[in-house]
């Protein structure tokens, strides 16, 4: 045996010790209970396969994937997509028994069990048209002209249907933009926010709140900017925030308004990528602002995932939420590219994240309604004319996760022996009622994995371009 293969039968053998006796303290996890199994790859649509049984260990891989149900995570909130105004009236063009079966598949907990979903202040650009809910050729500070009426055509009956599929959805809102009059510039595309505005802004969120709770939609959490370093060249509905000018209007305004109204509505900022964790660590750093938010809403458009566990070990108890994210429709995996959200997602569930939701729940065949410079695709495309439904690979990845992730779950650790990235993608978790499920993203060629949990493991087969789910109670 040479030298280099030497060390390497001498680091494995010493991994294979190593991983074994510290399976002993939590080996009773998987005695005896065999593994559910469900597939999406190739033809098959989140198909179920056969159960796989556990068995001793007797040789550990390098890449074994090892799980220790005994260092639980953060809690998992859900999983959901945006209710769009452009998704709530593609929504509403269906007949009355088809909306009924698409809005039972996606929420009702027995199905997609979609959870924590996100709903507009006003337009977004996926909108039929750009409004808020104070539009006024002058200063209106007093709110006179708040209104809320172009949302009860449409939005707020398909936000009802929602919650009545699945009574525990958690909705959070957030703008766009601001009435155009709050702005520089005085439209509604593009601009920044004004300081003399933060006192008529806060009001507006409350008068929002107030709205829609009297219209039977109770809104959960808010954030205070969609986006908040870009203002889209004025192309559709945005607004800038600089750093300071959020921490203000945080600790000097909206959280003190709502807080004295009486709502527990939940304060989270930033709303935007990765790239930006220094400035949410600027914004949970200032004392007055921290007592009022709740966490960091996230974007993955640009940085690197990694970024929420820098923020979490800065603010451990502060909470990180991924609030959006969608497909391309005019990409030519839009259908298939399940493996790459699945990827996606087990990163999100491993720094920190409580919840996951996608942008458009549903568009149309074209990525419509649109009133903005982004081709984008729902996680399930409803065509105008026939109202057949076509589900995305991010439908298929959501899948895996929201199906069998409960609410008050725990990401539980899943490491590598070596320690290394393995060519799987993974994410494990522990349901309330004990149930465990991992979530494995082959973006790869057909391989094996060794899932190990103590002193046994699972052999799982894994196709090429794959996910998979596995669960056991």
């Amino acid at each position: 045996m040479g030298v280099g293969s030497r060390r390497g039968f001498l680091k494995a053998a010493s991994a294979t010790a190593a991983v074994l006796a510290a399976g002993k303290g939590h080996s009773a996890w998987a005695a005896g209970k065999a593994a559910q199994v469900w597939a999406t790859s190739g033809s098959k649509r989140y198909a179920k396969q056969d159960a796989l049984g556990w068995k001793p260990v007797s040789d550990v891989r390098a890449d074994a994937i090892v799980l220790n149900p005994t260092a639980p995570r953060q809690e998992i909130l859900g999983f959901g997509g945006a209710l769009t105004d452009a998704t709530c009236y593609v929504l509403s063009q269906l007949k009355a028994d088809e909306r009924a079966a698409v809005m039972h598949e996606l929420f009702a907990p027995e199905e997609m069990a979609l959870n924590v979903c996100r709903t507009c202040i006003g337009a977004s650009d996926y909108s039929r048209s750009a409004y808020t809910f104070d539009e006024s050729e002058t200063p209106d500070p007093e709110l006179k002209k708040f209104s809320i009426d172009h949302d009860k055509g449409y939005i707020l009956p398909m936000l009802r249907e929602a919650r009545k599929a699945n009574p525990e959805l958690y909705l959070f809102s957030s703008p766009w933009t601001p009435p155009g009059w709050m702005k520089t510039g005085g439209s509604m595309l593009g601009g920044a926010m004004r300081k003399h505005s933060y006192a008529p802004y806060a009001q507006y969120f409350l008068k929002f709140l107030e709205a829609y709770k009297a219209e039977g939609v109770e809104i959960n959490a808010v954030t205070v900017q969609n986006e908040v370093d870009a203002d889209q060249d004025s192309r559709m509905p945005a607004c800038l925030w600089g750093q300071e000018y959020e921490i203000e209007f945080v600790k000097w305004h909206l959280g003190p308004t709502l807080r004295s109204a009486g709502y527990g509505t939940k304060i989270w900022v930033l709303d935007h990528n990765y790239a930006l964790w220094g400035r949410a660590i600027a914004e949970l750093s200032d004392a007055d602002a921290y007592q009022f938010i709740d966490g960091i809403a996230w974007h993955g458009y640009a940085g690197d995932v990694g970024a929420m566990s820098r923020v979490h070990e800065a603010f451990p108890q502060k909470s990180a939420y991924w609030t959006e994210g969608g497909p391309d429709i005019t990409a030519p995996d839009y259908l298939t590219d399940w493996s790459k959200w699945g990827e996606t997602f087990t990163g999100i569930a491993n720094n920190w994240a409580r919840s996951i939701t996608a942008w458009n729940v549903a568009l149309d065949e074209k990525g419509n309604p649109n009133i903005g410079p982004f081709p984008c695709g729902g996680m399930i495309t409803i065509d105008n004319a026939s109202h057949r439904v076509t589900r995305s690979g991010q439908y298929w990845a959501f899948a895996h996760f929201s199906r069998h992730v409960k609410r008050g779950a725990r990401v539980i650790e899943s490491n590598t022996v070596d320690g290394h990235p393995g060519a799987v993608s993974h994410a494990a978790f522990r349901n309330p009622d004990g149930s465990m499920v991992v979530v494995l993203a082959n973006r790869g060629a057909e391989r094996r994995v060794q899932v190990m949990l103590g002193a046994e493991s699972l052999e799982v087969e894994l196709a090429a371009d794959s996910l998979q789910t596995l669960q056991w109670a």
